[in-house]
């Protein structure tokens, strides 16, 4: 009796590890291995962009609302329960002068113990961009490396698509509107990676 009892567990467990492939993306695989940045490239522009862009928050306000104890799931994804969450965010401030790849902004009505920056490049970190929609799941890639890739290979369209003609040296004291994601690991730190950047004249 337990034998069989030890016996279905098993079962039971082993179809709740299947991983479900489409016949597309098996070929795919098959055929060449898999491509994050074509994959990246495909869902950048059309999907993960305008998502961002149509939920994109306003960054003070947001920033009140979860100081004041609002569930960050009510505004933000994250790639697993262990994860912090990114959020879609729209702003305007005041560029202070880059620093490396950072460029800091002063924005109104963001509390003063919190620092807002954008990252300019040429490195972008972080997942931000992958995780913020919540429609990049981990188990549509094989492992964790083609998950990680994919992140990286967004970042790498947001330097070459979003922030190719920017100047950093031009920067410093120029009004900016920003929108992007960013991920909260840091309440006091803001750190949004760009699909929009535009700097007034």
């Amino acid at each position: 009796m337990i034998g069989t009892l030890a016996a279905v567990v098993v079962l039971i467990l082993a179809a709740m590890s299947v991983k479900v492939v489409s016949i597309e993306d098996n070929e795919a695989r098959a055929a060449g291995g898999f491509d994050p940045a074509s994959y990246a490239a495909d869902r950048f522009d059309a999907e993960i962009v305008p998502q961002i862009e149509d939920e994109a928050l306003d960054l003070s306000t947001l920033l009140t609302d979860l100081a004041a104890g609002a569930d960050e799931a009510d505004f933000g994804n994250t790639s697993g329960s262990s994860s912090a969450y990114s959020f879609p965010v729209t702003f305007t401030g005041v560029a202070g002068t880059p620093a490396g790849a950072i460029l800091p902004v002063t924005v109104e009505g963001v509390p003063a113990d919190v620092t807002v920056q954008v990252q300019i490049g040429p490195a972008l970190n972080g997942t931000a961009i992958r995780d913020v929609t919540g429609t990049v799941s981990f188990n549509e890639f094989t492992n964790q490396l083609e998950y990680q890739t994919v992140a990286t290979e967004f970042n790498n369209l947001v330097r070459t698509d979003v922030l190719a003609d920017v100047d950093p040296a031009a920067l410093a004291g120029k009004t900016v509107t920003v929108t992007g994601a960013y991920t909260r690991v840091n309440p006091a730190l803001v750190s949004v990676v760009p699909v929009s950047f535009e700097v007034q004249p």
